[in-house]
């Protein structure tokens, strides 16, 4: 938080508010150069240190979203979704992060972030603190066999709501149980959950990002839930855009290697290198417009519910 992204140097203010002296920090490089190399003793001779970048910048690069409008979305224990924005920094008005995408040749690139705290972790809450399933991939199984007339929604406030919320306090909810609800019903409202919030993620980026108007939205996925073709449908038909699940979903890791090979001279320059992205499925919308829009007007009820239920009393 000491560092100035916009001019790309650390800074002085905020060095001399909290007492620290610049020559405590360390030298900014590209996310692709020379940064040192490793003990010799570890792998049986020094090798090249050669890329830095953050987990989610890394997958942001390892899906080849190097111009401005692309998006990608990564799938674990919570969501990180990062929209390409160019070479100027865009402040966001709707709670969402402007950051670094990468620095290469020395010229920076932008991208508005927003995190999701629960996505997988609603699937490990109905595995391990329900008891509902023995395995996490049954989950898109399950949800498939919902009763399609129950609207159950669950807000997965459990550690409160990440972004375009950031609340802390808000706790989880379910609404709509019936006696009919079951593990299949929960299965579902917890899928769609991750839908749901990834809808609101995209739909402040669109609000922050002006130029984005009236362009079609491709969502690059990867992580862990993408290997669930419902949960991958079901985002595309909630989002009602193209959800590209690619051949290599490791994208942190390959993102990281890119950089270093980069720098090596092994790897091409980022045209070439997206060029060699290769699509594994992309899913496409499918649901009713009506449908899609008492499905979004349904969580956002909800997550209103929630709010007001912990606001202050008066």
């Amino acid at each position: 938080m000491l560092y100035d992204i916009r001019r790309g140097a650390w800074d002085d203010g905020l060095l001399a508010l909290f007492g620290v002296p610049r020559a405590m920090l360390p030298e900014v490089r590209d996310s692709s150069g020379r940064f040192g190399t490793t003990l010799p003793g570890l792998f049986g001779g020094p090798i090249a240190i050669c890329g830095i970048a953050g987990d989610q910048q890394a997958a942001t690069i390892g899906q080849a979203c190097f111009s401005p409008g692309m998006v990608k979305s990564t799938y674990g224990t919570g969501c990180f979704a990062l929209l390409h924005t160019g070479e100027t920094p865009i402040a966001s008005t709707n709670r969402l992060l402007t950051t670094v995408a990468s620095q290469l040749r020395g010229r920076r690139s932008y991208a508005l972030e927003g995190s999701i705290f629960v996505a997988g972790a609603a699937v490990q809450w109905l595995r391990d603190g329900l008891g509902l399933l023995a395995d996490a991939a049954e989950t898109g199984r399950l949800a498939a066999s919902a009763d399609p007339a129950q609207e159950v929604v669950l807000v997965p406030a459990f550690v409160g709501l990440g972004a375009p919320h950031w609340n802390p306090d808000l706790r989880g909810a379910i609404f709509g149980l019936t006696r009919g609800t079951g593990p299949a019903e929960l299965a579902r409202a917890a899928l769609d959950s991750v839908c749901f919030q990834t809808a609101d993620l995209l739909r402040a980026m669109r609000a922050d990002w002006p130029e984005g108007a009236g362009r079609r939205t491709v969502l690059r996925v990867d992580g862990g839930m993408t290997a669930s073709d419902w949960t991958m449908q079901r985002l595309a038909d909630l989002l009602d855009a193209p959800v590209d699940r690619p051949e290599i979903r490791e994208t942190t890791a390959l993102g990281a290697a890119y950089l270093a090979g980069l720098e090596a001279g092994l790897l091409p320059e980022p045209d070439r290198f997206a060029d060699a992205w290769r699509l594994e499925r992309r899913f496409t919308a499918a649901m009713g417009a009506e449908e899609r829009a008492r499905k979004l007007a349904g969580w956002r009820r909800a997550v209103r519910g929630v709010v007001a239920a912990h606001a202050p009393d008066g």
